[in-house]
């Protein structure tokens, strides 16, 4: 994507968050691009003072990725159960990051995994959980601490990713306000 693209999205994320919060209709994006169009999953992050805020994505999508940006921007704002709906207050001093995925792919050997370029996708039973490649960087975890890492974020023991858990890889072209990661 370009630039532009990427500040659209940024701009479209932020402005159906606050109009979400704010209790006014959602923004109406005009005619966006053609990679716009695309089918493509997605997660947006919130952030307040450098902390995660709310975080809500999904990995395949049946409509365009603008559509998808600003359902997943109203829901890490509204509907994160790790966090309290943002309130007015909140939308003072917060961040917006995308992160567009690329399909799953799921790997026989954790080998396969490299470390700030894939997110893993980990189910076991009836758990899953999943991390965003640019989390493992932000904590400078290796391999085996993210898996133990996305796990936990599962509900699962730390080591169940030993125990013929399924784990797919997948890669993420990541943008912020601030700048492109």
């Amino acid at each position: 994507m370009t630039e532009s693209e990427h500040q659209f999205l940024i701009q479209l994320a932020r402005a159906s968050i606050i109009a979400t919060v704010s209790g006014k209709p959602l923004p109406v994006a005009e005619s966006p691009g053609p990679s716009l169009q695309s089918q493509s999953g997605c997660f947006v992050t919130i952030k307040q003072q450098g902390q995660l805020r709310g975080c809500i994505g999904n990995f395949v999508s049946r409509q365009p990725l603008w559509q998808t940006v600003r359902e997943m921007a109203v829901s890490a704002a509204t509907r994160d159960p790790r966090f309290y709906p943002m309130k007015p207050a909140d939308l003072e001093n917060f961040k917006v990051e995308i992160s567009v995925l690329s399909p799953l792919q799921m790997i026989n050997s954790i080998e396969e995994i490299q470390v700030g370029t894939h997110g893993i996708y980990l189910v076991k039973g009836h758990a899953h959980g999943v991390l965003l490649p640019q989390v493992a960087t932000e904590y400078g975890w290796n391999r085996e601490t993210f898996l133990r890492q996305t796990c936990k974020k599962a509900g699962l023991p730390e080591t169940a990713w030993q125990q013929k858990a399924e784990i797919y890889i997948f890669s993420a072209e990541v943008f912020s306000e601030n700048a492109v990661v």
